[in-house]
């Protein structure tokens, strides 16, 4: 008789600034009553990738092979899965139906070498509502783009003011030598 799988949940979202733009993703994943957060940031994206980016990098985290119940608030991920688009796309040569390229193919890539590794099912949640995971997985991908905003500003600030003194010290120099 074979090992039981570790059954793990997985909260996932996704969060833009401007789309494209700023990108940030969160993800939870609770096992055995333990939580761990994950986030990130890409500095120009859109908000599918980052939707794709939170499911892959929580599945990335799992050790083992398994048994995954992830949840998201993105119709176009779980869709994928529930609808099988994915399936389809790769039977058409990475093609959707109207033989479109499928957009973010690499993610998609990604995710279906991760699905063969663990038994993942699919839940669509309502996205900022009353799902507590849902609602602090937003938090973490928009807190993403909030720290690094806030850090990109600070640089910018930080920046002008040095090249202001530059420019009085410059400024200062000329006068000095004028006289």
């Amino acid at each position: 008789m074979g090992k039981r799988m570790r059954k793990v949940q997985i909260y996932t979202d996704g969060a833009c600034s401007g789309n494209p733009g700023k990108g940030g993703w969160g993800a939870i994943l609770i096992c055995d009553g333990v939580e761990k957060e994950l986030s990130g940031y890409e500095p120009y994206t859109t908000n599918n990738r980052m939707e794709l980016t939170a499911a892959i990098e929580g599945l990335k985290a799992l050790k083992y092979p398994c048994e995954v119940t992830l949840y998201s608030d993105s119709s176009y991920l779980v869709n994928a899965f529930k609808s099988d688009w994915l399936t389809g796309w790769k039977a058409n040569g990475w093609r959707t139906s109207n033989k479109k390229e499928v957009q973010n193919r690499d993610l998609w890539e990604q995710l279906d070498k991760l699905i063969d590794i663990h038994i993942v099912t699919w839940v669509k949640v309502k996205g900022h509502s009353d799902n507590e995971y849902n609602n602090r997985c937003d938090k973490l991908a928009t807190g993403e783009i909030k720290k690094r905003t806030e850090s990109e500003i600070e640089s910018q600030t930080d920046n002008q003011a040095e090249n202001q003194s530059e420019n009085q010290g410059e400024n200062q120099g000329e006068n000095q030598s004028e006289g």
